[in-house]
Formats: C-alpha cells, structure tokens, sequence
C-alpha cells in the first residue's frame, strides 16, 4: 500500500485512506515504544496477565482498519496490540534510526518503508531480529526480489514484506472516447504495451483531438518515477556504486518526461499539492501513473462525479513504486511475541485480507489465488478487475538494486531537476545539471 508527507519518490502510504489518516495524526514515535506493562521485561505479561506488543508505523499501514490487529487478539487471548502512528516517513525514519542507535524507545515491532530498507539492512541490519529463522517463515512465500530487498549481506533478513506497489495506469474514460482514443481497458493496455514511449506516443495522440482544458497525464514526475521503477538499476549498479550521472534507466526516463513537457502533454502539476487534487476534481488530465495506493487517492479527490469514469488498464512495463518491510528490533521489550505478530500479519493469508479491506496489493504470491485477491474489481473504476491488473505486474517486477542515498537522488530528480523544467521553464540541460548538483551536494554532506 509510498507519497507526499513522506519524501522523494517512495510517498504512498499515507495516501492510502486519507480519512483513515486524519484519524492518527500528531501521534509521536515516543508513544509507541514498547513500555513494561507490569513484567521485568522479555515477554513475561503485565500485572494484568496480557503482553502488549507494540508496533511503530508511518502513515496509515493498514492493519487497525482491516480489523488485522483485532482479529489477532481474539486468536490470543493473552495478547494486546498497540499501534503508534507518525503520518509522514520524513518524520518517522529519523526517529527510528535515532532509537536504534540508542538501543532503546523502540516498539517491539518498526516498519520499514522500501526507499529505507538498503540503508537500513546494510548498517544497522545487526539491530534487527533474523526473520528468516522465525518459526512459520518461508521465503517461498515472498516474491523473490522483495524478501532480498529486506536481507542483508550476510544473508539475514531484517523484515517481511508487507505491501508492494505495482504500477498500472488509470484513465478517464471519458476524456478517451473524445479524443477519439479507445476506452476499453484491454484496448488501452495495447496502445502503450511494452514501452513507456508508446505512452508518450499516444498522449501525442491525445492531445490532436484533447476535449477543451485538458491533459493527456499529470505530471513529468510521473512520467518518470513509472519508468524509472521498471529497471533493476537506477541509482546504484549491483556492486552498490552510484550510477546516476550515466544510468540507463534514469536518462532513459529522463527523456521521456522531457518529451511529455516539449509536447505539451502534462498538467505541469507538482503532485500531492493541492492544485494536484484540484485537478482530479476537475477533470484536467486524462491519465495518471497508478500504483495501487493511487486507487484511494483518485477516488477521494475526484469524488462522486468521477465514479464509473475513471479505469485501469495495464501499464507499459512492470513496475514497483512503493511498498513497506516490517521487522522486530533486537532491543525490543517483547521480542518472541512481536515476532509471532509479524510473521502472522505478512503471512499469505492476512496479506490477502489486507488488499480486500485496504487495497494493499500482497508481496506473497500465494495471496494471489485467494478470491480477495483473484477476483477483486472496483465498483468505482468501471468494475476494473485491479487484483488480476496489479497481480500480473506484480509477477514481472524486477529484483530492484537500492543503495542508501536512494530516495534523495529521486527526489533530486523530480522535485528539483523536472521541476525547473516543467514548471519553471527551463532547458532541458539545465534541469539535468541541477539535479546533478543537488545529489553531489547531498552526497557530500
């Protein structure tokens, strides 16, 4: 189920049900740390017989809202979950890394967003439980390059995949008839398979006939982060050197966007700003990068007037944009209970409740077959069969190669380097240079 009150490319989560947000703001890492309810510490229960597992998240991971956590308490009577939630992953990874050093103010299980989880495998990978040796564990179950994301050098695994973010495209339907374009999304999925240029292709082909106002897409940061996401190596190669002055994947996507801003194809929007909703609701654009948690996001801010216009077709190449780990700190007061909790949340079978309720599309396979997930469609978009759409793309999503600085060097990209182009109007080259310059300056610091 990653966006914008987290930072960089990996903003979703907290998008995921922006009613469901509102409802943890302003609630502090602090007070999620794993307090002794009465016991000398381990796992021993409180004075009232029960262990409280606490879990520190950021944004709205889903659990509460699907009933998960009350679900869990009813299977073990013993046990309490308590949930702490800090709305944006710029706030609550700083925290996180400051409790780790420390080795104390820690739940007794962390959440872990995907742009993080290298840094935090590579350098702090010994302050976390091995998973991979947890009792019900099974890496079969995970798709292979999410539980590799999460493991570290010396083959430890620091956190179980929780959602992922496979990428499709939502299109107004619409907006395509009058322009003359197909509407029917298996069409659609043709006019740009294989190649994210076809896209740009037929947004060229869009704009011939536009209906007044609009748009073919949102965003050139879009354009970019959807085709970024379907290389293996963007940033980093696979011996963990940057690469990002001459990555194929980011001049490739790079050009793209460029070409989306020269044709006229873009809103020219900054997204998850509030002329951004606004244009949901008004109908500016006619197609948007989707991963999953972009589902809520259209149907929050498009509302009512939207429903049964917008659909989802497949996107050009299997992509990942965003996803989540969740791991149990060796620091952790409760540990044994925390990880039964862990391995219970991320198993297949409550992966897959967790897409019925909340549309977090599952890293287990094995979710896949089960009807939450098979034969899921949103009534909103047209009836579009999103588990078998997000499912297939799902399958095809490369092993991603993350370094450290990873989501400063995205951000760099987009919210520096395309937005000079894109919004303020300049060159393409100048753009490119200070993107360049503000990751060498990040890198330095």
């Amino acid at each position: 189920m990653t966006p914008a009150w987290s930072s960089g490319p990996y903003r979703r989560r907290a998008l995921l049900l922006v009613a469901a947000a509102a409802l943890v703001l302003g609630v502090s890492l602090l007070d999620g740390c794993a307090k002794d309810d009465g016991g000398a510490g381990g796992d021993r229960p409180g004075a009232a017989g029960r262990t409280t597992v606490t879990i520190g998240t950021f944004g709205v991971f889903g659990y509460k809202q699907a009933g998960l956590y009350a679900e869990y308490e009813r299977l073990h009577p013993g046990v309490t979950v308590k949930e702490s939630v800090i709305e944006r992953n710029d706030a609550y990874y700083p925290q996180l890394l400051t409790h780790l050093a420390a080795g104390s103010g820690l739940a007794d299980i962390q959440a872990m967003e995907v742009g993080n989880i290298h840094e935090v495998a590579a350098a702090r990978g010994d302050l976390f439980e091995d998973l991979a040796r947890a009792k019900g564990v099974r890496r079969s179950d995970w798709l292979p390059w999410k539980w590799a994301q999460a493991t570290t050098r010396d083959g430890r695994t620091i956190g179980l995949g929780t959602d992922i973010g496979p990428i499709a495209v939502c299109y107004r339907k619409d907006l395509f008839q009058r322009a003359g374009l197909p509407t029917d999304r298996e069409a659609v999925g043709r006019l740009w398979a294989g190649d994210w240029q076809q896209y740009i292709d037929a947004g060229t082909a869009y704009t011939r006939r536009a209906p007044a106002g609009t748009v073919f897409t949102d965003s050139a940061a879009g354009i970019y982060n959807a085709a970024v996401h379907a290389y293996a190596e963007r940033y980093y190669d696979s011996r963990g050197r940057p690469v990002y002055a001459d990555s194929p994947a980011v001049k490739a996507s790079w050009d793209l966007a460029m070409q989306a801003v020269r044709g006229g194809l873009t809103a020219r929007l900054k997204q998850f700003e509030k002329p951004w909703d606004q244009a949901y609701a008004n109908g500016r654009f006619a197609t948007v990068a989707c991963p999953p948690w972009m589902l809520g996001y259209i149907k929050e801010k498009s509302g009512a007037a939207g429903k049964d216009k917008w659909d989802v077709a497949a996107a050009p190449r299997p992509a990942n944009w965003g996803g989540s780990f969740i791991g149990v700190p060796k620091a952790a007061r409760h540990k044994a209970a925390a990880i039964e909790l862990a391995v219970w949340l991320t198993a297949p079978a409550q992966q897959a409740k967790l897409f019925e309720r909340q549309a977090g599309v599952p890293s287990t396979p094995a979710s896949y077959a089960m009807p939450q997930v098979k034969d899921a469609r949103s009534p909103y978009f047209g009836g579009a069969p999103i588990g078998a759409i997000y499912t297939a793309a799902a399958r095809g999503i490369p092993t991603l190669v993350f370094g450290p600085m990873e989501a400063q060097m995205g951000t760099a990209f987009t919210d520096v380097g395309i937005a000079q182009v894109e919004q303020q109007g300049k060159p393409a080259g100048a753009g490119w240079r200070a993107a360049q310059k503000e990751i060498e300056n990040a890198v330095d610091e």
